[in-house]
């Protein structure tokens, strides 16, 4: 193999600056789902090319950022290996970036650092698309907030203004908005549950909190493409 190699240990420090929420079993999860194939050494240890860092880099800004199941993203990734250029993907865009788009649309998703988002109510306004008086619609209903403790709106928020946009151009209105976030409420009081009784462990806590959220939404995602489908 030629050009530098990595461990998965180093694989994981390598990025975990840009996703947070990254662990060994996440990656290894990945690799069970077939999205990674890193050569192995005779010892069985994994071998992780220069290539392989940036698919893994690829498939992890696919889920942060657009929140992709695992079944685009295989087909993103199939495209790519026959040099095909995958198609582009709806990708809310930081505030000044791209103002000669459409607000929240941009192109296929380009594996890249990104900071936190912060913004504030006109920043968000813009950056999404919607109407103030949208964004105080959602508000009302409590789907969208600032975070805890600051008065700026995140990725978060961010990605159901733009979510909310979308959806009305289908006839989905707050309705049904209302009706994931109850959804969610249920999933994230599960994992609430779960997570309990590492409690006393901080660190630990949030590291099962992070893979339980992760394999929770492949989970629901599957669902739905399977209910889709009957």
């Amino acid at each position: 193999m030629a050009g530098p190699v990595w461990s998965i240990g180093q694989v994981m420090k390598l990025l975990k600056p840009d996703f947070a929420d990254l662990s060994i079993s996440k990656i290894r999860f990945l690799e069970t789902e077939g999205l990674l194939s890193p050569e192995r050494a005779p010892s069985g240890y994994r071998k992780y090319a220069e290539s392989d860092v940036e698919r893994l880099r690829y498939i992890l800004t696919c889920q942060r950022d657009n929140f992709q199941p695992l079944k685009v993203i295989r087909e993103h990734l199939e495209m790519l290996d026959r040099g095909e250029e995958p198609p582009s993907v709806d990708q809310p865009a930081p505030p000044g970036a791209g103002s000669d788009k459409e607000p929240g649309v941009q192109g296929p998703v380009i594996p890249q650092p990104r900071a936190p988002i912060r913004m504030n109510r006109r920043e968000l306004v813009r950056a999404s698309g919607i109407t103030e008086a949208h964004l105080v619609e959602l508000e009302r209903h409590q789907l969208v907030r600032t975070k805890r403790g600051h008065d700026w709106y995140g990725q978060e928020a961010l990605m159901v203004c733009v979510a909310s946009r979308r959806l009305r151009e289908y006839g989905m209105d707050t309705r049904h908005i209302r009706a994931m976030r109850q959804a969610a409420e249920r999933e994230a009081g599960m994992i609430e549950q779960t997570v309990l009784p590492h409690a006393r462990h901080p660190q630990r806590a949030n590291q099962v909190a992070t893979e339980i959220t992760s394999l929770v939404l492949h989970a629901h995602a599957a669902m739905v493409y399977d209910l889709l489908q009957h």
